[in-house]
């Protein structure tokens, strides 16, 4: 594998996980768009590669809320000893981690069919258009809620758009911005929750892929600069999304994310039309 094909789809991975854009959908568009086989048809290579990649990006949203992390862990450790006297951040945490249990048994029972869906390129570009629109609609309306008003029906409304997002072109933190936007969450708290929900279902995929990963022989050795690359890659782009999605929300809208998934869908239409002159 390239360094540079590395390097551009660890950037890609890094900006559109935590841009509501979908990533899952990207790392398909942009390999398809540039022609691009570096894995030679090797599904399992492909798969490994995606799972380094979401190991990238999710160091690099633990570097950035490495305080809220700590801080809800040990609040979320003190509610298990003592339930009744949980605190806010202990309940938050909780209410995180049940955030996770939707996609997780869906992706858990589901995987082999959800990893066909990859070559479904027109259906990417319908869900870049639909939740686009979605995510436009949810935008529009009013909510003024913060992160402390975070609830166990919070948690699981999200954690089922987090389902949703398994299929390619859906994106997690769109669905879940969009989600959330419509539970009454101001826009701010909307991404920021967006954010910390990736963290245990990112950490719980990543896990379950590296099992299987190692079963199957690992990273082959002359693959191996090429994965390092795009780990860095995505970290250090991951980083740069959560912290500039984070700043631009707090005085604008999500409108330019709906503009760019709507061309994006149409552009891809675009191109699948004329294969077929």
């Amino acid at each position: 594998m390239p360094i540079l094909h590395a390097i551009i789809l660890g950037i890609t991975q890094g900006l559109s996980e935590y841009l509501p854009i979908s990533s899952s959908g990207h790392l398909i568009l942009v390999p398809w768009l540039f022609g691009w086989d570096d894995f030679a048809g090797q599904d399992h290579l492909k798969k490994t590669f995606d799972v380094a990649l979401h190991l990238g990006t999710l160091a690099g949203a633990l570097a950035y809320f490495r305080a809220d992390v700590m801080r809800y862990a040990r609040a979320g450790l003190r509610a298990m000893r003592a339930p009744r006297q949980a605190d806010t951040d202990g309940r938050i945490a909780w209410f995180l981690v049940l955030s996770t249990v939707p996609a997780a048994l869906v992706g858990a029972l589901l995987d082999s069919r959800i990893e066909k869906l990859d070559d479904e390129i027109w259906l990417i570009a319908v869900m870049l258009i639909l939740f686009g629109l979605l995510l436009l609609y949810a935008d529009r309306l009013t909510g003024k809620r913060s992160v402390e008003e975070f609830r166990a029906r919070d948690a699981i409304v999200m954690g089922l758009g987090q389902m949703i997002a398994l299929q390619p072109g859906t994106s997690r933190s769109g669905i879940t911005i969009t989600t959330s936007r419509w539970l009454g969450f101001g826009r701010d708290a909307a991404a920021r929750l967006a954010f910390l929900m990736s963290l245990p279902i990112t950490a719980g995929a990543v896990a379950y892929k590296f099992a299987d990963v190692m079963a199957n022989g690992g990273i082959p050795a002359d693959m191996r600069g090429g994965f390092a690359a795009g780990i860095v890659s995505s970290a250090i782009t991951g980083w740069f999304a959560v912290w500039g999605t984070l700043r631009y929300v707090r005085t604008r809208t999500f409108s330019p994310f709906v503009v760019y998934r709507v061309l994006a869908g149409l552009a891809v239409f675009g191109l699948l039309a004329s294969s077929f002159r």
